[in-house]
């Protein structure tokens, strides 16, 4: 039995993190192998912040208390705060990861990605600059990327910092690389002397509503709307936008994922129920790549909020623009809230998107398959 490590963003608090490293689990398990999760060295980040020398345990108490500067409901905040607190312990042990750091072990295929692993020029405390996660030093037999992303780092970045080279060397050394977005895939091409290859994130490959045993069926009485948004991150005036909106249309407000002033209700849920809750829902608003995925596997009307990266400050803009133009979706993405109104009274043509998804699983497979097992005609 094969030997396979993933090496991924598996122990930050966040389910769309979760859940694409539950799915490639999955996917790799349905191989025949056996698969354990690998950590990585956090370095210090290349942007420079305010928390980037702050002693570790005064940033916790300072993340705590960032939570009652948002505009929410105080009942909400103090539920944040205990999700955020009993996440790991909670649901770590779900993906068979522990307390004790995995690092560097002896593996016959180590598989980075996916998540924005290869995100390397931004501020983010929790991950750096750590050349890890380009396959620095590993001890496997074959490295491998799967629908790994570079986020809204770009080659003009990397250059920027001076990392063109020594990045590009370790890409160089991957025995095959997978990206999931086309600014990630350029970077690869540009600087690296690997072709790299297009890959849909897990939480699609993975077939959760159909294969997942975990996602709970739920009998909700009231009718409601998902907001799924970090916090902060929904402005003023978007969000008294949502809550006159969601009246208008008797929908309560859920937020999961993060604190929102219009919110009715924070969700404090396991990343399967999260699930469940998308697939009960009337629609859905969300600014992230996950919502955005979440909304697409349960076949409900939703429509993505575009950020754009204005200098050195972080936008989603290059992984969902390309994303949603990938699965036929473009029509879902909006920089005014004003228009979801719009675009959610209008459903997915999601009999094409699944058609464009069944494809990519297929890809995914046999890609897979043939770097991790070895190629089956063989």
């Amino acid at each position: 039995m094969k030997k396979v490590g993933i090496m991924s963003m598996q122990r930050i608090a966040n389910y769309g993190s979760f859940l694409q490293a539950y799915g490639l689990k999955s996917l790799i398990e349905e191989l025949g192998c056996a698969v354990e999760f690998v950590d990585y060295h956090v370095g210090s980040p290349l942007i420079d912040s305010d928390v980037k020398n702050q002693n570790p345990f005064t940033r916790k108490i300072e993340k705590g208390l960032e939570t009652f500067k948002y505009k929410a409901p105080l009942k909400h905040k103090f539920e944040f705060i205990k999700y955020k607190q009993q996440y790991a312990k909670k649901y770590m042990p779900l993906l068979g990861i522990s307390e004790n750091m995995n690092y560097n072990p002896k593996l016959d295929c180590l598989v980075i990605g996916s998540d924005e692993v290869f995100n390397c020029i931004q501020k983010n405390t929790n991950v750096g600059y750590s050349l890890e996660l380009f396959g620095k030093d590993n001890k496997a037999n074959t490295l491998i990327s799967y629908a790994a992303s570079f986020g809204n780092t770009t080659v003009q970045k990397i250059e920027k910092y001076h990392k063109t080279e020594e990045l590009g060397n370790l890409l160089s050394q991957f025995d095959a690389i997978s990206v999931r977005d086309n600014n990630s895939g350029s970077i690869v091409s540009t600087i690296s002397s690997k072709t790299p290859v297009y890959h849909l994130d897990p939480v699609l490959t993975y077939d959760y509503m159909h294969k997942c045993k975990d996602i709970p069926e739920m009998d909700i009485k009231e009718k409601y709307l998902i907001l799924y948004a970090y916090s902060g991150r929904i402005t003023e005036q978007e969000a008294d936008w949502i809550q006159a909106y969601a009246k208008k249309k008797k929908l309560k407000v859920y937020a999961i994922g993060g604190i929102q002033k219009c919110a009715d209700r924070f969700i404090d849920c396991s990343p399967f129920e999260v699930l469940a809750y998308f697939k009960n829902a009337q629609e859905i608003i969300t600014d992230t790549f996950h919502g955005s995925i979440f909304s697409i596997i349960n076949h409900k009307p939703f429509t993505t909020i575009i950020r754009k990266s204005v200098g050195d400050s972080y936008g989603n803009e290059e992984k969902l623009s390309d994303l949603l133009k990938r699965l036929d979706l473009a029509d879902r993405m909006t920089t005014d809230i004003e228009t979801v109104q719009t675009i959610n009274s209008k459903m997915p043509d999601y009999s094409n998107t699944d058609s464009i998804i069944a494809s990519y699983r297929k890809q995914a497979k046999e890609y897979l398959t043939t770097n991790i097992v070895g190629d089956v005609n063989e």
